[in-house]
This record gives C-alpha cells, sequence and structure tokens, in this order.
C-alpha cells in the first residue's frame, strides 16, 4: 500500500503530494484538495480493508470519504453524506464502500451491536469515523488517517499504517 507526503513537487501544482511507504502527511488548502488527495488515495486501496478516521467536527472527514467515493468509482448519482443517524451507509461500486459514523454512539456496547465484524468480512472498504471512540475493536492491519485544522480551509492530515 502506498501513501502520500505533503510536499509539493516542481512542475505539479495539482497534486501537492509525493507517494512514500511509511507514516505520512498531507497539507491541504481547501475542500477540493482534500478530496483530489483522497481520489488518489483510493487507488491504492484493496479489499478488506479498514480506514479509522479520527478528527473534531470539521476537520474534512466527509469530505475526505466523497473524495474516496470518487477514486473508488462509486457512481455520481449516489449523494455521499455522513451517515450520523443512519450510522451505515453502504455505497456499492466496483469496491463496495461501508461509511460508519460512531459520533452519536454513546457506549461501546451499542458500537459492539452494530456487526462490524460482518462488514470486515465483505471484501469492500469500511471506514470509520470517529474511530476513536472505541480504540480497542479494530483489526490490526486497520489503517488511521487523522484529520487537524491548521487554519481556515486548511486541513493536516496523517497517515498512519
Amino acid at each position: 500500500m502506498s501513501f502520500f507526503l505533503g510536499m509539493k513537487e516542481q512542475g505539479e501544482p495539482d497534486k501537492p503530494w509525493r507517494e512514500c511507504k511509511l507514516r505520512s502527511q498531507i497539507i491541504t488548502k481547501s475542500p477540493a484538495e482534500t478530496e483530489r488527495f483522497a481520489v488518489d488515495f483510493a487507488k491504492s486501496l484493496k479489499p478488506g480493508t479498514v480506514l479509522l478516521l479520527i478528527g473534531d467536527l470539521g476537520s474534512g472527514k466527509t469530505t475526505f470519504v466523497k473524495g474516496l467515493a470518487k477514486g473508488l468509482k462509486i457512481p455520481k448519482e449516489i449523494l455521499i453524506h455522513s451517515p450520523s443517524f443512519t450510522l451505515i451507509n453502504e455505497y456499492l461500486g466496483e469496491t463496495p464502500l461501508f461509511h460508519v459514523d460512531l459520533y452519536r454512539l454513546e457506549s461501546l456496547r451499542e458500537i459492539e451491536e452494530l456487526g462490524l465484524e460482518d462488514y470486515f468480512a465483505r471484501r469492500g472498504i469500511v471506514l470509520i469515523e470517529w474511530a476513536d471512540h472505541a480504540p480497542y475493536l479494530w483489526p490490526k492491519e486497520a489503517v488511521t488517517i487523522r484529520f487537524e485544522i491548521e487554519g481556515k480551509g486548511t486541513r493536516r492530515i496523517t497517515v498512519i499504517p
């Protein structure tokens, strides 16, 4: 799996990252840049990957998910949004995307009752927002993606394999 490092290469104004294989970071300066990063990041994912998204409200998690869906070729007609009330959204495409939001759940028991192990076995991409609400439930191979607000429109995204 390859990841990206937030360093702009000369001659590549539309691609503010370069590939690397370890923990990496990117600084995005707009929602559009966050989405473009996610489109490219999606190309490195294999079915069965679990992504753990961690970050404050408004830090770019849902924007990242929209880009990831584009990169996974989820049909454009499907509206991508955070499943804050439904808890899990399933987006079917070449590789299915299972989008989980734990924000409104108050206990570990509620999270366990979602049956996420069934989604892990379905060979899609499982993406869990607010994964820090249950840090001990995830597969050891899961990839953590941390989102931090750096300023107006600017986000620091850290990928931790």
